[in-house]
């Protein structure tokens, strides 16, 4: 398969301002240093504990927020990305590694090759009563993007916003109302049609379902997945519930304090889950039948501070399996097999330890 998005090293974090001088005194590691491939046509799952960094991540690399630190590549052939890889660790400085990035990091982008980007990633929002502008009526709401980025406008612009209406489930009749006419599901297919109408290649789906009951909630499930193979669409999907990562997510990755600590196929991480944390959540997830009793994964402590992050492993405080190794020495994400990687010094003992 090719990389739709390739990130690496990926860093935000915000500053907190103290003192007279409003200087910064600390910084919130809300995303701190994320490695990871998302394939083309995939549905990549990204789950963890609220606070954890995930919408954040979403946020960055479509670069609604700037980063402080990494790279990300947008649909740049992977040779291309291990080149600049290598420049990065021998020669930081080189010419070469400059003009490269320059041409394919979105981290640097600015201006017009930022907004030409736009047409290629877009998202979905939580919530489609703040995401969606009051004032404005439906056929504004979903042609704005393609005024903004000069695909369409007049009788051309309403036929294409009347297609992408009419494919998300919702008729013609819906053009001259306001968003509050709708009911939520209603209106997060607006907000879907809206993201869809510039006709993207990778869109971010961050937590589209929790807003609705559930019968909605199978329904836009559908929707996404008839959507993806109608476009050819390159999903992450980020959230918290992981019973419905597992029903639409090719792979999965697991999130803890700006950290990733685990991915692989969906399979392997529901079934075989090789980090505590990883072993944790989905042993947490609720069985539909009473008559069953399920037995969870302790998870003793509270979340640490993305402030001021534990030393080492940062899930180490609350593992039951916690070495001294892990108080003192970060984990790398590595390989344990079947593209299954994972970091944690309980799984994959370091050289020498």
């Amino acid at each position: 398969m090719t990389s739709m998005l390739q990130l690496r090293d990926l860093k935000k974090h915000y500053p907190i301002l103290g003192g007279v001088f409003k200087r910064r005194v600390a910084s919130v590691r809300a995303v701190d240093g994320v490695s990871l491939d998302v394939e083309k046509g995939e549905c990549f799952g990204l789950v963890g504990e609220s606070g954890c960094g995930k919408t954040t991540l979403g946020k960055t690399v479509l670069r609604l927020l700037r980063p402080d630190a990494g790279s990300i590549f947008f649909d740049v052939p992977r040779d291309l990305v291990r080149e600049i890889d290598e420049l990065r660790q021998k020669n930081p400085r080189s010419r070469r590694l400059r003009r490269l990035r320059e041409q394919y990091d979105v981290a640097t982008y600015r201006g017009r090759d930022l907004q030409l980007l736009r047409r290629k990633m877009q998202i979905v929002y939580q919530d489609p009563t703040t995401s969606l502008d009051p004032r404005m009526l439906v056929k504004d709401v979903i042609g704005e993007p393609l005024v903004a980025q000069g695909i369409a406008k007049g009788e051309e612009a309403k036929k294409l916003v009347m297609e992408i209406l009419e494919r998300v489930g919702m008729s013609d009749r819906a053009l001259f109302r306001f968003p509050h006419e709708f009911s939520g599901g209603q209106r997060q297919r607006i907000a879907i049609a809206r993201a869809l109408v510039s006709r993207p290649d990778f869109v971010i789906l961050d937590e589209p379902t929790s807003a609705v009951d559930v019968s909605v909630r199978a329904q836009l499930l559908n929707l996404f997945t008839d959507l993806q193979k109608e476009f050819g669409l390159t999903y992450m999907f980020i959230s918290h519930d992981l019973s419905i990562v597992e029903c639409i997510s090719h792979r999965v990755a697991i999130m803890y304090l700006g950290k990733i600590v685990e991915y692989s196929s969906t399979d392997e991480i529901f079934h075989n889950p090789l980090h505590p944390y990883s072993q944790a959540l989905i042993a947490s997830v609720p069985i539909p039948d009473p008559t069953r009793r399920k037995e969870r994964a302790p998870l003793s402590g509270e979340v640490p501070s993305p402030v001021n992050p534990p030393l080492g492993c940062r899930f180490h405080p609350r593992c039951p399996l916690a070495m001294d190794i892990c108080k003192k020495k970060e984990p790398e994400l590595l390989d344990a097999g079947k593209e299954h990687y994972v970091a944690c010094f309980a799984v994959i003992q370091p050289s020498g330890s």
